[in-house]
């Protein structure tokens, strides 16, 4: 078992890579020990954004802590998914410490990306030195005015042109118009959007948005972009078929999957990649899930002849698919819409008027919940955890009572790491 510092045990952690592969003995390890330690509820959480090891397993550590007390009469055991993704520094974590590098980052004036970020886009995108070398120089000194923005946009189109397609939420959703179109227009409106959720509530004029700050945002989304590719990926090809392994070596083990942000995605598509006839998953927590919120809808609303990525996944569920979403999350509440889709009169809004003016069409899960699954159920948090959590399908709680903390530009996005949200995990999974 890996980290003997994890505040849980037994603990096990499982690494994939881009592709899916996982690291055959870590699997080994876990197909061979979870039936020695008598684990009854294996506990499987998957990251979101986040740029090495260690910060993944802080997280687990933290999230995992107070659950041996919730549950003491459980047979408990715990997975931490690791798998390649990236977050900028200048993206806050609350109660988590920040590093030198973040703390300059978010004091730092204009666009310039820090020395931690820049490593991470390195990690991220291999191959791609020279390009994001060109991007890091354009941040560090836009004195080319605008007319670098072009330049711009087409270096970030190289780096989303690098990973492979991946599976779409939706039957309607292809790519981003913001990395098609014009990317002065595209920068323009993340400046605007900046501005916004700063300064929320300001009049019009209070400050003059930076076009290149808006260019870093673009840079962001294309991180963000990828991600949400990879994290499809990894789970379908990667946690899918190892859950089907698990399920043949400990069948009396029963799964419940929990993934932030894009690692929501992750569990979800993992749900994809089950072989036929396991049933081991007894439940799918998403916290602040950064995918779309009809991915799985039987038929969009506005094109009922498409239907989500994921139709009728939820019922390969032997309980609930819980999520968790709040108004507070800015990355999913402006960002996530804008980036989405940016073009003609969407373009022109900012900040809160995002969502209001885009609806619901380019919405995420960690916004406002599933949507068009009919029969869904929409509770607050304090009501699922009064028991009002029904046994099977799709079950929407708004998590804004502790998920609200956090600045600019992403929010509380990352404000998970609450015992109630804990509590969540074992009362989806019936774990008493």
């Amino acid at each position: 078992m890996a980290d003997p510092g994890m505040s849980v045990t037994p603990y096990w952690e499982l690494t994939f890579d881009a592709d899916g592969d996982v690291e055959g003995p870590e699997c080994d390890r876990l197909l061979a020990q979870v039936t020695e330690h008598g684990v009854r509820d294996l506990i499987v959480f998957a990251h979101g954004w986040n740029n090495d090891r260690s910060g993944a397993t802080a997280l687990y550590r933290r999230f995992y802590a107070p659950v041996p007390a919730l549950a003491p009469r459980a047979r408990l055991g715990y997975v931490g998914v690791i798998w390649p993704s990236m977050r900028f520094s200048d993206e806050p974590i609350p109660d988590f410490p920040k590093p030198v590098a973040a703390v300059a980052a978010e004091t730092a004036p204009g666009p310039a990306l820090d020395k931690d970020t820049r490593r991470a886009l390195l990690e991220t995108f291999p191959g791609r030195a020279p390009v994001i070398d060109q991007l890091v120089r354009m941040l560090d000194e836009p004195s080319r005015g605008a007319g670098g923005l072009p330049e711009f946009g087409r270096l970030v189109r190289l780096l989303v042109d690098a990973e492979p397609p991946g599976v779409a939420d939706t039957g309607e959703e292809g790519e981003p118009a913001v990395f098609t179109e014009d990317p002065a227009t595209a920068c323009d409106a993340f400046a605007d959007a900046l501005t916004a959720v700063r300064s929320p509530g300001a009049p019009a004029g209070f400050s003059v948005p930076n076009p290149w700050e808006g260019a870093k945002e673009l840079l962001r989304q294309a991180t963000y972009y990828t991600m949400k590719r990879r994290a499809g990926t990894v789970g379908e090809h990667g946690l899918g078929p190892v859950l089907g392994q698990l399920a043949h070596a400990a069948p009396g083990v029963r799964v419940h999957l929990a993934g932030h942000s894009f690692g929501g995605r992750l569990v979800s598509f993992a749900l994809r990649g089950l072989p036929d006839g396991v049933r081991a998953v007894k439940s799918v927590t998403l916290l602040q899930g950064a995918f779309s919120h009809y991915a799985f809808a039987d038929g969009l609303p506005q094109d009922p002849g498409r239907a989500g990525a994921l139709k009728g996944r939820q019922r390969l569920i032997d309980g609930p698919l819980v999520c968790c979403y709040s108004h507070f999350d800015s990355a999913l509440g402006t960002f996530y819409p804008l980036a989405s889709r940016l073009a003609g009169d969407d373009r022109s809004c900012a900040g809160s008027e995002i969502a209001a003016v885009l609806g619901p069409r380019w919405g995420a899960m960690g916004h406002d919940g599933v949507q068009a699954v009919p029969g869904t159920a929409r509770l607050d948090l304090a009501a699922a955890l009064a028991g009002g959590l029904p046994a099977s399908g799709c079950v929407n709680v708004d998590a804004a009572a502790v998920v609200r903390r956090g600045g600019p530009p992403t929010g509380a996005h990352s404000d998970i790491v609450h015992p109630e949200l804990a509590r969540l995990v074992l009362a989806a999974g019936r774990i008493t």
